[in-house]
């Protein structure tokens, strides 16, 4: 199952490997517009709308989290964190259908992360990021539905919608591309699996 999943996610992204287009400069404009716009590609539920760009907070990092929950729960962790939004949890949270919950006013910083406590450079190079890359300035993702297998990769939806969604986080908020991590890159974590590795990896692979 976990080796099927993972063969489709990797299709799918090779997929979406394409030259930059007309499409790539109307999603930066969108990206920088307030309310809640259509982006194409991408079904977003707006738990909370955008406002304008400039009074949000100033996020310079984007870390992708996995929640250890079945189908489904990112929508009940999102209307949770909707209604507590400096709960433990994150603004952004992922369906395994490849909807999008944006759930958290984007001046309001959620408890995510575990202070980037990580220093042995088992993933990347730390120096920049120990105790640097932390919730006060890191953006976070959740995509759910590693349940109960736990290494479960992303699904082909989940892959497809993180195409999009990471060049709108990136555009909206002028975030570098080396500037997208993995939570265990950051983090110590779960030793069963890499919390996000894929799914950062495949931000930086896809490149600008």
């Amino acid at each position: 199952m976990m080796m099927s999943r993972l063969f489709t996610a990797l299709l799918a992204a090779l997929c979406l490997i394409a030259p930059a287009t007309a499409m790539d400069a109307e999603l930066a404009k969108l990206a920088r517009a307030s309310g809640t716009p259509d982006i194409p590609g991408l079904k977003i539920i707006w738990l909370a709308p955008w406002g304008d760009v400039q009074n949000a907070h100033r996020w310079r990092n984007i870390i992708v989290h996995q929640t250890e929950g079945p189908a489904g729960s990112a929508r009940g962790g999102a209307q949770e964190q909707a209604k507590n939004p400096t709960r433990r949890g994150v603004t952004v949270w992922v369906e395994t259908d490849g909807t999008v919950y944006w759930a958290v006013a984007e001046n309001l910083v959620p408890t995510h992360g575990d202070g980037a406590n990580r220093n042995d450079n088992k993933y990347i190079d730390n120096r920049p990021t120990y105790r640097q890359v932390v919730r006060d300035n890191s953006i976070g993702v959740e995509f759910a539905g590693n349940y109960p297998d736990v290494t479960a990769g992303p699904t082909e939806a989940q892959v497809a919608a993180w195409k999009i969604l990471v060049k709108v986080l990136r555009a909206r908020y002028d975030i570098p591309l080396d500037h997208v991590y993995a939570h265990n890159w950051i983090d110590y974590k779960d030793s069963r699996y890499c919390e996000g590795c894929w799914l950062a990896t495949l931000a930086r692979v896809w490149g600008e």
